[in-house]
């Protein structure tokens, strides 16, 4: 800034008409070499500017304010342009629709177009219908542009090749096809058919139209085929439509024919072969790439990398990417774009801090991917730092790096940041409402997201299927039937409940609405299920507490020829812990070593829960031991493990252990610990615990309570348990008092049962269980008058205890019995053996039954 300031006083010692000469040529070689921010400051700065600029140099500023973009500084210039009388120049015209198109203000394009209307000299000047045209297609307003089109004609307007070029590029298979046909038809009455401009743009629309047969036919009805602009087109064009291996093949017919193959060629082709997964063919294009000396053009670079990457020969690509010489931006962004889409978060962020340190300024794409690393490896501060970055460019309204931004804050659990940046939005696309709804989601603000899903139906934005997913989402995160079914009602409507996501979520929401009949519907509707859908059912078993239906659906997905992934075994896994069936756990876990599950921490997660409820700590120990990544889930699933199978000071020393790693406790870590406290009976360990979550800042909630008056009442503490509960900062919920009169029988504290009893029956009144512990605990103590009062109360409201039951396998099948039932096929079998065992006789001899060894 201060040197331009120095330059501009320089220039003014000079003749005035001297230095305006100079300035102007200063501006358009700032505009030459890419510095579009110097050339509006020179602009600026110069005292006698506008009023005596040339006007061959508006073009150039309008320029530069398109590429900032910068909208204001556009707006200024025009109403210079008005007030010199420049407003009927062909060049200033198109350049100030081009600025106003670029930079948002598509109805200010349309005013200054409409104005050509007014200049006879303008009316018939193709380049500015050419912007127009291309106005209306980057804001998809496809009719308009055909609208404008027939206007052309109408007025007589000739149509170039760039016109045709821009309007073939509208057609993408959305538009009806006979359009596309309509404007090939004129493409030949207009003689267009051989300019290898408008063949490339036929040989784009076919392809984009998915229909590659035509685009071939439309190649092979060229006489000259030296152009190597249609070949590229036609490479690119069947690698769209998953024809890589013809692709590869027109490539070589290229090569051998001797066309003199450009950067696209070799771009599109390594596409086809990253595509395709095709590394022999991909590593010879590499080989000729080297050849012919292009290694070093950054659009060949990048595709390399990616082939590398899609692969998943990572080192491969950091070596391609170390023999490029200079590297521009380009290329940085493509090798850290690599590192992110395969996880490696680390190494992304080395590259990063390479490119740093190397001056190479960051655009759009290195911090949007800089923003997604943040996000997967939830780093606030490193994101803080690239926003503050972002804050310094002029490119902090680009709606993509908004939208990254909402996720990162969103993903780092700082919701109040991510709310702010979506707020201070200008524009907000339909992208942009999805960051933040999937963020609110994410975080279980299920009421805000829905909020903003109205607002953004109140602005008539229409959502796409991944929004209605996520709104789905929310509805069943707060079990609201009636809300969900609206909703399902308008993906029906608009055509989006076909979509494998939105099914997906509405089995989920259906699941957790207990609508298990709806659920299965939604399922059985969807024609072509892929893995997504069926994990959402598999799940929706599991939760519904039917397990046994979640693995019964294992096989059939196989069937289907899917193969599970790790959300798949997860659900499973959680299944077999529910109904711990050893045998079944460990054939999930053999597929998951077979088929190389290895690096996903949730199935790993889920195998230690399994094989702790199980009852094989040893091997949950074993995997715990070769995990490659321990996160907080890890720790409370091994320390809940020792904690059921009575190994208290291992938990204890297991939290210490976690401690010195850096992973802070949350409030699940505590209760396991009280919990294993309580049934070691270790009370003042367990209190002191209880008081430690203070440190950490957690805030105690009732099932810590409960452990707390459990572990007290376990031990014949039942004074300091009942005043712990008369000083809690909340109501006391039925477990906490159920502790205390559990511990009252135990002990035979009449007094104190009597009163956990009242308070559970103020809460409860028709609930038989509460009156069954006070009735045992009248027993116990010999108070039959008392017991007997109480039965023929349960007696005359008609409450019974509901029965408790127990479950075994035998030869893999789940037999589950329940209290005082008779339902089993070896019910006499089963009471022959429990009276043989009351009198010592060898039972097993007499009633072989089928039991596991």
């Amino acid at each position: 800034m201060r040197f331009l300031w120095f330059k501009s006083r320089k220039f003014s010692t000079l003749n005035p008409i001297n230095a305006l000469v100079l300035v102007n040529s200063k501006i358009k070689a700032f505009i030459q070499q890419g510095n579009h921010l110097e050339a509006l400051l020179a602009y600026s700065k110069e005292p006698r500017f506008p009023l005596h600029t040339s006007k061959f140099t508006f073009p150039a500023l309008l320029k530069a304010c398109a590429f900032l973009p910068n909208l204001q500084t556009g707006k200024i210039i025009h109403g210079t342009i008005i007030k010199m009388g420049l407003q009927c120049d062909p060049f200033i015209t198109t350049s100030l629709i081009n600025v106003y198109v670029k930079c948002g203000s598509l109805c200010s394009a349309v005013q200054v177009f409409d104005f050509v209307s007014q200049c006879e000299d303008l009316e018939q000047d193709v380049t500015i219908w050419n912007a127009m045209l291309d106005g209306y297609i980057r804001n998809e307003l496809t009719e308009e542009c055909m609208g404008l089109f027939r206007r052309m004609q109408e007025l007589g307007v000739k149509s170039d090749e760039y016109s045709l070029s821009i309007l073939l590029g509208l057609f993408n298979g959305r538009m009806g096809f006979s359009k596309a046909k309509e404007v090939h038809g004129y493409v030949i009455r207009n003689s267009f058919g051989h300019d290898p401009f408008v063949v490339t743009a036929l040989i784009d629309m076919y392809s984009n139209c998915g229909r590659p047969k035509d685009a071939w036919c439309i190649f092979e009805s060229v006489e000259d085929k030296d152009n190597i602009v249609m070949w590229n087109a036609l490479i690119g064009g069947l690698s769209e439509n998953g024809l890589w291996r013809n692709s590869m093949r027109l490539y070589s017919l290229a090569k051998s024919r001797g066309c003199k193959l450009m950067s696209t060629t070799y771009s599109s082709t390594l596409k086809a072969c990253s595509e395709g997964e095709d590394l022999d063919f991909g590593r010879q294009v590499h080989a000729d790439v080297v050849k012919m000396d292009f290694e070093n053009d950054p659009y060949v670079c990048t595709s390399v990398l990616s082939m590398y990457a899609r692969i998943g020969l990572l080192e491969d690509a950091h070596r391609a990417f170390d023999s490029v010489l200079d590297k521009e931006v380009e290329v940085w962004n493509s090798m850290i774009s690599a590192y992110v889409g395969k996880g490696r978060g680390d190494d992304a962020l080395c590259v990063y801090k390479e490119m740093q340190s190397g001056g190479i300024p960051s655009d759009s794409f290195t911090l949007s991917n800089i923003l997604i690393l943040c996000s997967m490896t939830k780093s606030y501060d490193l994101g803080r730092a690239v926003h503050g970055e972002l804050i310094k460019k002029p490119i902090q309204n680009n709606i993509a790096l908004q939208s990254a931004l909402v996720t990162m804050y969103s993903k780092c659990g700082i919701l109040e940041d991510a709310l702010e940046v979506f707020s201070r939005m200008e524009e907000k696309d339909v992208v942009a409402w999805g960051s933040m709804i999937s963020g609110l989601c994410q975080n279980k603000k299920f009421n805000l997201a829905l909020e903003i899903y109205k607002e953004m139906e109140i602005r008539n934005v229409n959502p796409d299927a991944d929004i209605m997913a996520m709104v789905i989402n929310a509805s069943a995160g707060l079990e609201r039937l009636e809300l969900g079914c609206s909703i399902h009602g308008t993906t029906i409507k608009s055509g989006e409940e076909l979509d494998s996501a939105v099914r997906s979520s509405l089995v989920d929401l259906y699941s957790n609405c207990g609508q298990l009949e709806m659920a299965e519907k939604v399922f059985s509707g969807v024609p072509y299920k892929n893995l997504v859908v069926w994990n959402s059912l598999i799940s929706c078993y599991s939760k519904n507490d039917l397990p046994e239906l979640s693995l019964n659906l294992l096989p059939q997905l196989v069937q289907q020829g899917l193969y599970p992934d790790a959300v798949t075994l997860t659900s499973a896994l959680a299944a077999v812990s529910s109904l711990v069936i050893l045998i079944k756990g460990k054939a999930i876990h053999c597929y998951q070593i077979r088929h190389q599950i290895l690096e996903d921490s949730q199935v790993e997660n889920a195998l230690i829960d399994m094989y702790t409820k199980s009852g094989c700590l040893k091997y949950a120990e074993r995997i715990f031991q070769y995990m490659s990544k321990r996160n907080l889930v890890t720790w409370n699933t091994m320390i809940a493990g020792y904690g059921s199978h009575s190994e208290c000071m291992k938990a204890i020393n297991f939290f210490n252990e976690m401690r010195k790693s850096g992973v802070t406790p949350d409030a699940v870590t505590f209760l396991s610990l009280i919990s294993s406290c309580n049934h070691a009976g270790l009370v003042d360990e367990g209190l002191k615990l209880f008081h430690l979550m203070e440190e950490y800042g957690i805030k105690p909630e009732m099932d810590h309570y409960t452990n707390v008056v459990d572990l007290l009442g376990r031990a014949g503490r039942l004074d300091d348990a009942y005043d712990f509960i008369e000083n809690l900062v909340v109501e006391p919920d039925r477990g906490v008092w159920l502790c205390l009169l559990s511990a009252c029988r135990v002990h035979q504290n009449v007094e104190l049962g009597e009163i956990a009893a009242n308070n559970l029956l103020k809460m409860e009144p028709n609930r038989g269980s509460n009156y069954v512990q006070l009735l045992n605990l009248y027993v116990d103590a010999g108070m039959r008058e008392e017991a007997a009062c109480l039965r023929a109360l349960m007696r005359q409201k008609g409450l019974k205890k509901n029965p408790g039951c127990s479950w075994i396998v035998v030869k893999n099948k789940l037999e589950v019995f329940f209290s005082s039932d008779s339902s089993s096929t070896k019910t006499t079998e089963i009471y022959a053996t429990l009276q043989s065992l009351r009198r010592g006789e060898p039972a097993f001899s007499k009633y072989p039954l089928d039991l596991p060894c």
